[in-house]
C-alpha cells in the first residue's frame, strides 16, 4: 500500500538519490548520458539539495516504510518536483502523488496546475489531462535539455 505523508528534514537525503537515481535509470532512455550526468552530477552539493527541498516541502510516497517517489505543489499550482524511484515505476507511485497533488490542490483553491516537464514524463502527465504548453530548451550545468512547460486547469 503507498502511504502519501509530508516531508521531513531526514527525508533529504532520500529524495536526492531517489531522483539521482531516477534520473540515471530511467530518464536516460530518452537523454544522453552526458546530458543525464549534468542534470544529475554525481558531486551535487548536499546543502543546496537541503535548501531546495526545505523550500519545496514535496510529499513522500512510501511503501513499507521505504520512500518510493515524492513531488510538491506550489501555493500557485507548480509543481516543481515529481519522481518515482527507478525500480518502483508503473505500479501507482505516480498516480498516488499526482492524485494527492490534485486533492491537495482543491483544498486550496488551486485552478491551474503546471509543471516543467522532461520527455520521459510528458506522457505520464498527458494522462493526467495536462497539455504541452511550449517546448522548450534548458540548460542544465552547460548542456540543452528538452523539456516543456504543462498545464492543466480545473
Amino acid at each position: 500500500m503507498i502511504k502519501i505523508r509530508n516531508y521531513e528534514r531526514k527525508d533529504a537525503h532520500v529524495t536526492w538519490d531517489l531522483k539521482f537515481q531516477t534520473i540515471r535509470n530511467i530518464n536516460i532512455r530518452d537523454y544522453s548520458s552526458e546530458q543525464v550526468a549534468a542534470w544529475a552530477p554525481a558531486n551535487f552539493d548536499m546543502d543546496v539539495w537541503l535548501k531546495r527541498v526545505d523550500d519545496i516541502k514535496p510529499f513522500i510516497a512510501e511503501i513499507n516504510g521505504q520512500v518510493v517517489g515524492f513531488a510538491d505543489l506550489q501555493q500557485d499550482g507548480y509543481i516543481d518536483h515529481f519522481f518515482c524511484h527507478a525500480d518502483y515505476q508503473g505500479i501507482g507511485v505516480g498516480r498516488a502523488l499526482m492524485e494527492y497533488i490534485f486533492s491537495t490542490g482543491r483544498s486550496n483553491g488551486v485552478s491551474r496546475y503546471y509543471s516543467v516537464v522532461s520527455l520521459t514524463a510528458r506522457p505520464f502527465y498527458e494522462r493526467y489531462g495536462f497539455r504541452v504548453v511550449k517546448e522548450q530548451q534548458m540548460e542544465v550545468n552547460g548542456l540543452l535539455l528538452t523539456n516543456f512547460v504543462m498545464e492543466k486547469v480545473s
